[in-house]
């Protein structure tokens, strides 16, 4: 069994081009995945079926099924949180004391100045004071 990692501060910042490179391939994907899922639901919705084309898109849509798939594990291999993908949100394991609490960082947002406890969620964000995940 593999121990939990747990993130400085320092540490956390420096996945960010990562996790930044990440989100947005995964986000580039959804979409395209739900371009090509509606148009397979509008295709099949009609009474002559294209069973070629439909066929075409369900392997697209698996094949990114699993392009994201491989992204998401590039994450989360790391030890991160994959939060919300639309939103860009991301938790980094960390303990406060002898607390364990998440860093938080959505994209969008500059560095990690946020964290909060597991149960607490985005909307217990606290902002992070200076020294304090060192």
């Amino acid at each position: 069994m593999t121990q939990k990692k747990f993130f400085t501060l320092a540490e956390a910042h420096a996945l960010l081009p990562m996790v930044i490179k990440e989100i947005d391939q995964l986000q580039v994907l959804r979409e395209d995945y739900q371009l090509k899922y509606y148009e397979r639901r509008i295709i099949m919705a009609k009474n002559a079926i294209d069973a070629e084309r439909v066929f075409k898109l369900e392997c697209e849509l698996e094949f990114l099924e699993m392009e994201a798939q491989l992204h998401v594990n590039n994450i989360e291999s790391k030890g991160i949180q994959l939060k919300d993908i639309d939103h860009g949100l991301i938790d980094f394991p960390a303990l406060n004391g002898d607390e364990e609490v998440l860093l938080c960082w959505k994209k969008g947002e500059e560095s990690i100045r946020y964290f909060h406890g597991l149960q607490d969620g985005f909307v217990g964000r606290q902002l992070i004071k200076p020294g304090q995940f060192d």
